[in-house]
């Protein structure tokens, strides 16, 4: 007899796995946000990964970033709803999640921004530029400090003056120099490029840049040609004297332009030269460094015709500080423009002239003393031209003194009469055996 047992079978105990919540399905909504009220304790609404929003009792809502760095866990505060929008805040979890991969602290990295932020700010292109005019301006001339302010001020600080300097590109620079040269002064626009590149090596230099992009626009601009100031003829000179003694403007201006061609030098010299600086008993004329174009001290022997000049003018402006002092501004000097006005009301300068202006006295004087026979360095001298040697500029000082003297006394007497002599010229040369200077005759 067989006896059949029936067993149930043994149910198979598998693990039951619980899925993890997806946070996706726990995401915040705006709506959600809006909708969630206080309540008597914080309300905190996760959205992954450690955001949240923060709703406290008095209705602010705050974002907030739980994170862990070396074991230790921290809250970084974002911002608050809704100054920072969902799809915004996201975003900027994003980039702290990506900082705290790297260990780096989210507060810190943005408290480093700000510092960074705040001191790129605080050097402007315009605060880095006045910061290099003050280190350079005291070897500048006054008058060439003025152009550098003015040329900047109106041209490049109200387009990038108040941006960083490290956010100014060669693009910004290229728009400026371009929008200069448009206007006809290609010269101001390569000056502009050159203070500019200045500006930036001074960042460089002091850490405020990291290069300089007004180096690649070098050549951007075509340097126009220069037009040296002309000369007047031996024949000219002649017409010249002639126009200016029937010219009705001031005496003092007549003065002016007969002590130009007698002394030849520049027209800013003359025009802010003061009375201290004469010694007519002396025949002598110093002009301190200051008002010289190199920087250095310069002597004018006068001559006769000169001196006699100033004794005249002192009649008219020796009570004052100034020889030429500006008729409307009394405690300022003879304008830039008045004695190029004279020489146009003369027929010298303007629209169908010759195209003399003040400056070609100079050159005027140069051409012919060089035609009369004086050697080039006494010329050069006189001029007050730069000599690259410093040892040998202050023995020619010296040297050449003798010879400045009898040439300037030579110059009066040649324009006395400029046609006559055309052919005659007369030269210094040293004699060796008295050491005096004789005059040989060409």
């Amino acid at each position: 007899m067989s006896v059949s047992i029936r067993c149930k079978p043994e149910k198979l105990r598998v693990p039951l796995r619980v899925p993890r919540p997806d946070t996706r399905t726990m995401s915040l909504t705006d709506a959600k946000i809006r909708n969630t009220k206080p309540g008597s304790k914080p309300i905190k609404l996760a959205d992954g990964g450690g955001l949240y929003l923060e709703v406290r009792p008095t209705g602010a809502k705050l974002w907030r970033f739980r994170y862990r760095v070396a074991g230790k866990e921290n809250v970084f505060a974002i911002g608050n709803y809704p100054s920072i929008a969902l799809a915004e805040v996201r975003a900027l979890h994003g980039k702290a999640r990506a900082l705290v991969k790297q260990g780096i602290h989210p507060s810190h990295n943005r408290q480093a921004e700000r510092l960074s932020n705040h001191t790129a700010n605080a050097n402007t292109f315009e605060g880095v530029a006045k910061e290099w005019i003050s280190k350079k301006s005291p070897g500048w001339t006054p008058y060439y400090l003025r152009q550098v302010e003015r040329f900047l001020e109106s041209d490049v600080f109200p387009y990038v003056g108040k941006l960083p300097i490290r956010s100014v590109t060669a693009a910004h620079l290229l728009e400026i120099i371009r929008r200069i040269e448009g206007r006809g002064a290609e010269t101001v626009a390569l000056l502009v490029r050159q203070w500019s590149s200045a500006i930036f090596r001074y960042a460089v230099a002091t850490l405020r840049a990291d290069g300089d992009p007004a180096a690649a626009l070098k050549g951007a601009i075509h340097r126009p040609k220069v037009e040296h100031h002309k000369p007047l003829s031996r024949s000219q000179i002649l017409d010249f004297t002639k126009a200016l003694a029937k010219y009705g403007g001031y005496r003092t201006t007549v003065i002016a332009l007969r002590l130009m061609l007698l002394t030849f030098v520049r027209t800013v010299e003359l025009r802010k030269a003061v009375w201290s600086e004469f010694d007519l008993d002396n025949a002598e004329w110093r002009i301190p460094a200051e008002r010289m174009k190199m920087r250095e001290p310069h002597i004018v022997p006068l001559s006769k015709q000169a001196v006699s000049l100033l004794r005249e003018l002192k009649t008219y402006t020796g009570g004052r500080d100034a020889l030429f002092p500006n008729y409307r501004r009394p405690n300022d000097c003879m304008t830039a423009t008045t004695l190029n006005r004279a020489l146009e009301r003369m027929g010298f300068n303007g629209k169908d002239s010759i195209g003399f202006s003040a400056h070609g006295f100079r050159a005027t004087a140069s051409t012919i003393l060089n035609e009369m026979g004086y050697r080039s360095d006494v010329i050069e001298r006189q001029l007050a031209h730069a000599e690259r040697d410093k040892v040998r500029a202050s023995y020619n000082h010296a040297e050449y003194m003798d010879e400045r003297k009898a040439m300037m006394e030579e110059w009066a007497d040649f324009l006395n009469n400029p046609t006559r002599n055309a052919r005659k010229g007369t030269a210094l040369r040293l004699n060796m055996r008295t050491g005096q200077y004789d005059r040989q005759h060409r």
